[in-house]
């Protein structure tokens, strides 16, 4: 490991800052043949004035080059004490695809979607490295803000697409908490995604029902009587599809003179405690068998995708909705009711209040009632002062 002291171009107060610079080795580019050096760079608070004019420029110059060259040599025995970047030369040299690809075999037991991202993302580090093996050693700032200009530039999907802006976040943070993992596990010390910038996703438009629309839903008629109960006991709990597809009747429970669910969410592993209303105790029907499915017969396919579609058409909805706009729906109508976004938030079983506060944009009825009943200040006396 090399460490230099780097001094930039001089700003507009004729400044320049001081960074380190390490040089990690070098690779042979797969593509052009030639050789690349790879480099990090840690800014430092330091700077330099480009053209000193007084005895105290001067001395401000002379201190800070001090200062830089003890922090270079400090960086320097961090590293060969192994204080600094990975605890050993066999972890830095330990393949990050192996690490990674185990994380990914730990996430197919969770949530379908949420393992094909990781898939997904060890497919691209792989065509993006273009090289047999990865190791942490060559995972660095450099590496990292060149994977992100790839995700943003030149990845394409299978129809040869630009990734949407929230694939590229999805991707990008799949490699970051790969990399805050291994820094918990003491695998690495020196984590230089907090070097990195993150890909911020879009906040794309959530499809949701009003109260109106639910009900006439419930009134129509569906094809699947086992997914139109589903999709409205989705609505009215807030579960997502992989909990109610994976319920059972094990999960109900009697409490005081009603029910409540005790279940396991499968996406995050959370255990949660769910009191069920009287609409969605009457979606569900008689009890049967602790290992019973609730919702026998409920499946994922295109057919009961299409069949959704369907449904809302015979309602009189012409909003394309999916299974997880019941969810979606519960969020909009409870908040609308004036449940805070605390409760809210603890209903969808969210990790993060931010996760919830998405859905506290979508509230127009009350945003709309708030600016109607604004008094009017041009027709109305304006209050005496007393003077």
């Amino acid at each position: 490991m090399k460490i230099s002291i780097e001094v930039r171009e001089a700003d507009s107060d004729g400044k320049r800052a001081i960074r380190l610079v390490y040089y990690g080795g070098s690779y042979t580019d797969p593509e052009t043949g030639k050789r690349r050096h790879k480099r990090s760079r840690e800014p430092l608070d330091l700077f330099l004035y480009d053209k000193p004019r007084t005895p105290a420029q001067r001395h401000h110059n002379k201190e800070a080059e001090r200062a830089a060259e003890a922090i270079r040599a400090k960086r320097l025995y961090e590293y060969e004490t192994g204080k600094h970047g990975l605890s050993g030369t066999s972890q830095l040299k330990a393949s990050f695809f192996d690490y990674f690809q185990s994380i990914t075999d730990e996430k197919a037991e969770g949530s379908q979607s949420n393992h094909s991202v990781w898939v997904s993302t060890l497919k691209h580090l792989k065509v993006f490295h273009k090289l047999p093996d990865l190791t942490f050693e060559e995972v660095d700032q450099t590496f990292l803000e060149a994977f992100r200009h790839y995700l943003i530039h030149t990845a394409r999907t299978k129809s040869s697409s630009p990734l949407s802006s929230n694939t590229q976040s999805a991707y990008f943070n799949k490699v970051r908490a790969a990399l805050n993992q291994a820094e918990q596990q003491g695998l690495i010390r020196d984590n230089p995604v907090r070097r990195v910038k993150t890909i911020k996703p879009e906040n794309n438009r959530r499809v949701y029902l009003t109260e109106d629309e639910l009900r006439a839903l419930a009134k129509a008629e569906c094809r699947y009587e086992v997914l139109k109960k589903a999709f409205l006991f989705s609505a009215c709990t807030g579960l997502r599809w992989s909990d109610v597809q994976k319920l059972t009747w094990r999960e109900v429970e009697r409490f005081y003179d009603g029910y409540r669910l005790v279940f396991r969410q499968k996406k995050t592993k959370g255990l949660q405690y769910l009191d069920l209303n009287k609409t969605a105790v009457s979606l569900m029907g008689p009890p049967s068998d602790p290992q019973d499915r609730v919702f026998k017969g409920l499946k994922y396919s295109s057919w009961h995708n299409l069949e959704l579609m369907r449904w809302a058409m015979k309602a009189g909805i012409t909003k394309k909705i999916t299974f997880h706009s019941a969810r979606h729906t519960f969020a909009v109508i409870q908040l609308s009711r004036g449940v805070d976004i605390y409760s809210v938030s603890r209903l969808l079983g969210h990790s993060e209040l931010r996760t919830t506060e998405i859905y506290a944009d979508i509230i127009e009825t009350k945003q709309r009632e708030a600016m109607i009943q604004f008094p009017d200040v041009l027709s109305e006396p304006l209050p005496s002062s007393g003077y």
